[in-house]
């Protein structure tokens, strides 16, 4: 069904799970020069669906046991710009998960250089994909999430974690 097996030793790394590296498409290009926003977005979902098959909650699971994810609530901060050409990968850290809900941090990188472009905090909920509404993972898929969270509960916690859209305040 999934790949957990293989992938079990990274999820139990006090680390946060790093993504393939990823290339910017030309067409993400926008008038501006640089990569549009809407891409980061693609990009972010790409690697949760990296981490989401080391969890046996990749398509395997939505066919197999009619249980998929979707996000509830998502904060990008855009840092500084990616353009064609710069390789990408993204850390995703995941904060916290209770039956059905898992918080998520990533960070968007340049694989090369290392530098920060953006951030993204997720709220994603578990779904009962025949019913249409939430519900608790099953008891297995729990367990990996429970290993997950409790290796990425030793990593410090990433500046920007819980920042809202606010004016300054003066």
């Amino acid at each position: 069904m999934t790949d957990v097996a293989a992938g079990e030793d990274k999820l139990l790394r006090p680390a946060p799970f790093l993504s393939s590296v990823m290339q910017i498409e030309p067409q993400w290009i926008d008038y501006n020069g640089h990569l549009n926003m809407a891409y980061y977005n693609v990009m972010f979902d790409r690697a949760i669906d990296e981490l989401w098959l080391k969890l046996g909650i990749g398509p395997g699971y939505m066919k197999a046991r009619s249980g998929s994810t979707f996000t509830a609530e998502c904060h990008v901060r855009y840092l500084r710009e990616i353009h064609l050409g710069d390789p990408v990968q993204v850390s995703i850290l995941l904060l916290a998960a209770d039956e059905k809900r898992l918080h998520t941090f990533e960070e968007l990188r340049h694989a090369g250089e290392g530098w920060l472009s953006a951030t993204s905090e997720n709220m994603t909920i578990h779904i009962d994909m025949a019913a249409r509404k939430t519900a608790p993972f099953p008891p297995d898929i729990r367990q990996r999430i429970e290993t997950l969270a409790n290796a990425h509960a030793a990593v410090p916690r990433p500046e920007g974690v819980g920042r809202k859209v606010a004016m300054p305040v003066r």
